[in-house]
């Protein structure tokens, strides 16, 4: 099974998408088995993975598909880190969608490319080389353009047409960037401490240029500053939609791929000698700075939270680069603690828009009485986006402090003080309007659930699941099973001699 598990758990999505293709439009209960079903089915998989990489099992599917070029899908701790917060999060965004998109049109057309995009984030999280991450960094650019497009508007049309100009340049010079490295040293795979350190000195200042092509052709998904103008336009796609680009898919296969390049093909070790650490510090710093003073500038509750995204996933990046296993593993939690937050925010603010009518945060006066259980979820997970303890933006912070001090670069605290404090400036007074200020007389656009529930109960249980999963990372996180002490045994085997 060590060859096929990694195939199959590619294939659950696969075969869910085409199979929900093919349901009829009207045949609602069976495409919402059909998906859960495929979503637990890919949980129980990689939980099974799992046990076997904690017992030094290996997984790996490979076959050649060119000359001496590789398609390799392998899990080790990394990827792991990735495909468990994906599926986790896959199942939860689903369930959500399926109460989002309640007499919606064009349901099998949204869940299929939903579940072709969680198998390209699947690909990526497992991708043994660049040219197999390359493959499905690119099948998740074509598998969530549908998604992004879904409501048909021109204003979406418009997002998405810049959405692809952006990725697929981005691709494009990617794909170039594989070229060089390809043809300097022929193929290669992935490994735990880099694959580069042998090479020639001459060599190097070619592979000082590699390493900024390759960079830049993840920034784009990773919304890096200047390349995150897609980002913000995408937030007319419907409310799953925005959770899946900003929490699971999208950025974070970005962010995944600078995690990547920098440990697994250059090596930590041989990437800080080569000095290229500092200049991507200095890029994510001020991605996290500008990010959080463009929240701070946004009326609308979703683009508020896309340009929170901004800054939070450069807290990825930042940790990546500072030299030491402290940094790496503030950067590395902070993968899955984004994660889990985001996603929880943004079905906060689709509940908000879809049971209220309530699009703008100046719309949010009151809410608290009104939907209590939606408003404390959204407010643990602004809180934890600042860093208050103990939630799990908090152990993030934390670590990643903790590392700019091990790694000499104090400067670094000084750039998370200020981004906690915008982060405070965005988020507390929209904290204020919910529990503080009083309802006005009618909402924009109310919706009474059935049996006067707060709102519909498929939006609510993922929410609270997930605002659940934040508070949980961060007062558990001394556990051996939880994101930080995973993300500590990456960690020290990225150091390892």
């Amino acid at each position: 099974m060590s060859f096929w598990l990694p195939l199959l758990v590619l294939a659950t999505s696969l075969v869910a998408a085409i199979g929900i293709f093919m349901i009829p439009e009207n045949r609602h209960a069976v495409r919402g088995t059909f998906n859960l079903t495929a979503a637990l089915i890919k949980i129980a998989l990689i939980i099974w993975i799992l046990i076997g990489v904690i017992q030094q099992q290996t997984f790996e599917t490979r076959f050649t598909l060119i000359g001496d070029i590789d398609f390799i899908l392998r899990a080790d701790a990394l990827s792991l880190l990735f495909a468990g917060l994906s599926s986790i999060l896959w199942l939860c965004t689903t369930v959500y969608a399926m109460g989002y998109l309640n007499k919606a049109p064009h349901r099998s057309r949204f869940f299929g490319f939903f579940s072709l995009c969680v198998a390209s984030t699947m690909g990526i999280a497992m991708a043994g080389n660049l040219f197999t991450f390359l493959i499905f960094f690119e099948m998740l650019t074509l598998s969530t353009y549908p998604l992004v497009v879904h409501k048909g508007t021109p204003e979406a049309l418009r997002a998405g047409r810049k959405y692809l100009i952006y990725t697929l340049s981005g691709g494009a010079v990617l794909l170039i960037g594989i070229a060089m490295l390809h043809g300097l040293i022929g193929s290669f795979e992935f490994a735990e401490t880099g694959v580069l350190s042998d090479v020639a000195i001459e060599q190097h200042p070619l592979l000082v240029f590699i390493f900024a092509v390759l960079i830049l052709g993840v920034a784009v998904k990773a919304a890096i500053v200047p390349l995150h103008g897609w980002l913000p336009s995408a937030m007319v796609a419907p409310a799953p939609v925005s959770a899946l680009l900003h929490a699971v898919a999208v950025v974070k296969a970005g962010a995944f791929g600078v995690v990547r390049i920098v440990h697994n093909v250059y090596g930590i070790e041989f990437a800080q000698a080569l000095g290229v650490l500092l200049p991507l510090a200095i890029i994510a710093s001020v991605t996290i700075i500008w990010g959080s003073i463009q929240a701070l500038r946004q009326s609308e509750i979703k683009k508020r939270l896309a340009f929170s995204t901004v800054s939070q996933v450069s807290y990825i990046i930042l940790g990546i680069t500072l030299f030491g296993p402290i940094g790496t593993i503030g950067g590395l939690v902070h993968l899955l603690h984004q994660g889990i937050t985001k996603v929880t925010l943004f079905f906060c603010a689709g509940i908000f828009a879809e049971t209220l009518g309530a699009h703008k945060i100046k719309e949010l006066n009151g809410v608290g009485r009104r939907m209590p259980l939606t408003s404390v979820c959204f407010t643990l997970g602004a809180l934890s986006m600042i860093g208050i303890p103990p939630l799990a933006g908090f152990i993030s912070k934390w670590y990643l402090g903790w590392g700019a001090m091990e790694a000499g670069m104090s400067w670094v605290i000084l750039v998370l003080l200020a981004s906690s404090a915008l982060n405070s400036a965005y988020f507390l007074p929209v904290i204020y309007r919910l529990w503080f200020l009083p309802a006005p007389a009618t909402w924009p656009d109310e919706k009474i659930p059935f049996r006067r529930m707060e709102t519909n109960p498929w939006l609510l249980w993922p929410t609270i699941v997930t605002a659940t999963f934040t508070v949980g990372a961060g007062v558990l996180a001394a556990s051996p099973l939880s994101p930080l002490s995973w993300s500590a045994l990456i960690a020290v085997r990225e150091y390892l001699p």
